[in-house]
């Protein structure tokens, strides 16, 4: 293994130590060559340990794996792509075509500093933070590397912008404005429902029991099962939806994204800042709080892949759940019935 740093005599009789990786010099500030000499060997041996680490590593992991002294972090994000599926997989062919990983791509996992890592994490934003803890930590899972790039405490934090929930009055004021009825209709099934655009958007009229007044699906994102119960105001708009087939024939087969732009030209339009069709969940989570809904009936209608809620739930494979309407009712009747005291009373 070659020294990193060979000894210089500059003018005035001074000893310099010559980095041969940046072809800088640094003086050792003695005119002694022996100690010259010490400084210098320590130096290098300061810099052969990790060296020799590596090394030994990839000798070890050879082994197991002789590709992992040659292999790319563009190989281990395009094997990460081919685990995944549907939007899962698109989002993830996208996210490794961003401009910020260009620093890493051509670099080989082993020979990778921290310092590597930490100018994409500059450069990227929140979704390359959480990303390229996804590509680190399925590289040391497949025993691709030998540590983490980067130790967890010291990875920055993700740092999420802040997210509301859509208003009762925004809602109305963008289903009063849409011309277009079927996509009127998606959103106060969202309203109402509370799900992800995706979800609402792939409700087919199968889904519906006009019985008992319940919709079931699958959450597409985790596969949870969902059965929720619905009110007398969904009730009368899904009954002019489609008998058969999907809600929304026009919006389901439109990606996701399509769908968002709509939603967005709208609030626009309006001058409504701050939402997106994901605010629907969060304005369904605040009125079920608001309204007393118990938590663990909101997690399921939600679909959170709670393993605490699928405890509990696993004893009971069937459950129907309230719809939310008839909560906000049954609260504001509590309210107007409560008895109000007046002076004569006290008195």
């Amino acid at each position: 293994m070659k020294d990193r740093y060979r000894l210089f005599l500059r003018r005035k009789s001074v000893f310099y130590a010559f980095d041969t990786e940046t072809n800088r010099f640094e003086s050792l500030r003695t005119r002694d060559r022996t100690e010259a000499r010490k400084l210098l060997h320590a130096k290098n041996e300061a810099c052969r340990q990790p060296q020799m680490n590596v090394q030994l590593a990839r000798v070890y992991l050879q082994h197991s794996d002789p590709a992992v002294a040659t292999r790319r972090w563009q190989s281990v994000m395009e094997e990460i792509v081919q685990t995944k599926t549907g939007e899962t997989r698109s989002r993830w062919e996208h996210i490794i075509r961003a401009k910020a990983l260009d620093h890493i791509r051509s670099l080989v996992g082993l020979e990778t500093k921290p310092a590597d890592f930490l100018k994409v994490l500059r450069s990227g934003g929140v979704s390359i933070n959480v990303y390229l803890r996804r590509i680190c930590n399925f590289a040391l899972d497949m025993n691709w590397l030998p540590w983490p790039i980067i130790p967890k405490r010291q990875w920055p934090p993700v740092r999420y912008k802040p997210k509301r929930g859509i208003t009762l009055e925004e809602h109305q004021r963008i289903a009063a404005r849409e011309p277009n009825e079927e996509t009127r209709a998606f959103y106060e099934t969202l309203w109402h429902l509370g799900g992800s655009q995706s979800d609402i958007a792939n409700l087919r009229a199968e889904d519906i029991d006009w019985n008992d007044r319940v919709i079931s699906f699958f959450r597409r994102k985790t596969g949870t099962a969902v059965q929720i119960a619905f009110g007398d105001s969904l009730a009368a708009i899904l009954q002019k939806r489609p008998h058969d087939g999907f809600l929304f024939p026009r919006l389901a087969p439109m990606h996701e994204k399509h769908r968002a732009k709509e939603f967005n030209r709208r609030c626009k339009g309006l001058g409504i800042a701050g939402v997106s069709l994901h605010s629907y969940r969060y304005a369904w989570a605040e009125r079920a709080k608001t309204a007393g809904y118990p938590e663990r009936f909101a997690q399921a209608a939600l679909g959170h892949n709670s393993a605490a809620i699928h405890r509990a739930y696993a004893r009971k494979a069937q459950v129907k759940l309230p719809a939310l309407e008839e909560y906000e009712r049954a609260l504001n009747r509590k309210i107007l019935d409560f008895p109000v005291l007046t002076s004569k009373s006290t008195g």
